[in-house]
């Protein structure tokens, strides 16, 4: 199955800006409560993190740990700054010790999860997700569920995945990516009619396709015999993804 992994990523970066703020440092007051300066420091750093200004982000994390040492906002905000910066080690160390001073922290948890998935360490991601999505007031547990359905089927476990998509469709029904596998799930165990509800749906909440809908596209449109799609699909995907590994197997098919 080609699987683009990229897909976990976008949606941790969904979690780092809660809200950007538009503070300046000028701003600051000797009046303000400690914890209010804390809180302006790290939404401040998570503004930058947003940015990709790494060392403006550091800058105000450090001040707010000065502050208050034993702060878990403040390590996993330190630990996303070190997992853009490729200093994976510290990354972990620090949003282990977020969650280490507030183990209901669901944010944290699922950006550890998703770093943990760019490690390929799909198991101990999934782990950390299924903490996450029991957490029934967490505003981000629909996109918890699509991470967790992502990382089992790393796990080559398509029936968790499916349970999973299903959780978050039932949250969000127009969640693109959890419309997507579900159609690829469905496609691959042969339940064709299915597979084309969800791809349909998926078609219906992007305005463009991605390489790996598309293929899907080419694939649905064979087993029906309906040749138009076919042809209109393939057709997007040589133009709109030339290099993509998707367009690869798309030409392997056709190939005499």
């Amino acid at each position: 199955m080609i699987y683009t992994v990229k897909y976990f990523a976008l949606l941790a970066a969904l979690t780092v800006l809660a809200g950007c703020i538009t503070t300046t440092e000028g701003g600051f007051t000797e009046e303000a409560s400690p914890e209010k300066a804390l809180n302006q420091r790290v939404e401040l750093a998570r503004q930058y993190i947003g940015e990709g200004n790494w060392e403006a982000a550091k800058r105000n994390l450090k001040l707010a740990y000065e502050i208050d040492p034993n702060n878990a906002h403040v390590y996993e905000a330190f630990a996303l700054v070190y997992q853009s910066t490729g200093e994976y080690e510290l990354a972990e160390e620090n949003f282990k010790e977020a969650l280490k001073i507030d183990p209901k922290f669901p944010r944290a948890r699922n950006n550890y999860a998703a770093f943990l998935f760019s490690q390929q360490r799909y198991k101990e991601a999934a782990q950390q997700l299924e903490i996450v999505v029991k957490d029934s007031l967490y505003s981000g547990r629909p996109l918890a569920f699509v991470n967790l359905g992502l990382c089992r089927e790393q796990l080559f476990d398509p029936e968790g995945a499916e349970e999973a998509f299903v959780r978050a469709l039932a949250m969000d029904r127009t969640n693109s990516i959890a419309l997507l596998e579900m159609a690829q799930l469905r496609f691959d165990a042969g339940d064709y009619l299915n597979s084309r509800k969800y791809y349909a749906s998926y078609r219906a909440v992007v305005r463009k396709q991605s390489a790996r809908g598309l293929w899907l596209g080419i694939r649905l449109a064979r087993e029906s015999g309906n040749l138009n799609d076919e042809s209109s699909y393939a057709l997007a995907l040589s133009n709109l993804y030339p290099d993509s590994v998707e367009y690869e197997a798309y030409k392997r098919t056709v190939s005499p």
